[in-house]
């Protein structure tokens, strides 16, 4: 039977989606609690470089994918591009939309969507962009070929998302902080250790930098690029469409 990754565990890929759906619906109204626990804050900023290295234009139209609370494309939104904002999960949709509203944020598109088999059509985007969102994907190669699908020639892909450190000392205290420390966060801050325990095993089982750039060019993206972040906490990957 195939199986696929969920935290440490070897689910059936249905059984990694329902859970996965599970784990979002209970953090969904304290995402950014969560994020705060797992990257001490440091999440907004590495949002912000995010979409500097995107360039969102006035006039171009972005798919922001598994962005279901709005970070990104409230950021993307600010430049004058029109912004479609994807989730597999309606609560997380569902508190984007009412701090779009509490923003005075007008004009995004939110659509219920899985990622690996998008609804959109070709070559409809300009950019497709995905914050922490790929590991919870249960087949990232389909995602990342419905990516290259739905981008326009010329169109661009980026992902941001936790990765592999490469410092060592800082690698074992960052390991130490995360399988310790972030789950009882949880506990404490959302009475959910376990679903900050599977966000945490998540980022130990996503493929490193090299292998997850190998798998973008893969989809059939081009000029592949990594660019890692406190030696790879985290990491922005990103591509071309030609």
């Amino acid at each position: 039977m195939e199986t696929v990754s969920f935290g440490y565990s070897d689910v059936s890929p249905e059984e990694k989606t329902e859970r996965v759906g599970a784990v979002f619906r209970n953090v969904a109204s304290r995402y950014d609690l969560m994020n705060d626990a797992m990257s001490g804050g440091l999440h907004r900023l590495w949002k912000d470089r995010f979409v500097r290295r995107v360039k969102p234009r006035a006039g171009e139209s972005i798919l922001d994918m598994a962005g279901g609370t709005g970070d990104i494309a409230f950021r993307h939104a600010a430049s004058g591009a029109e912004v479609t904002v994807a989730d597999i999960n309606p609560a997380m949709l569902g508190v984007g939309m009412e701090r779009a509203k509490k923003k005075g944020v007008h004009g995004l598109i939110w659509s219920e969507q899985n990622a690996e088999t998008l609804s959109f059509d070709d070559r409809q985007f300009d950019a497709y962009t995905i914050a922490f969102g790929i590991r919870n994907v249960t087949d990232i190669p389909a995602a990342l070929r419905e990516a290259h699908r739905v981008l326009k020639r010329g169109g661009r892909f980026f992902c941001l998302e936790f990765s592999t450190n490469q410092w060592p000392v800082f690698a074992e205290v960052y390991d130490s902080y995360s399988h310790r420390l972030v789950p009882k966060m949880g506990k404490l801050l959302a009475n959910d250790e376990e679903s900050y325990r599977y966000l945490i095993e998540s980022i130990r089982r996503f493929p490193d930098m090299p292998t997850f750039e190998r798998m973008i060019a893969d989809a059939g993206f081009v000029r592949t690029k990594v660019e890692p972040i406190l030696g790879g906490v985290v990491a922005i990957h990103s591509g071309w469409k030609i």
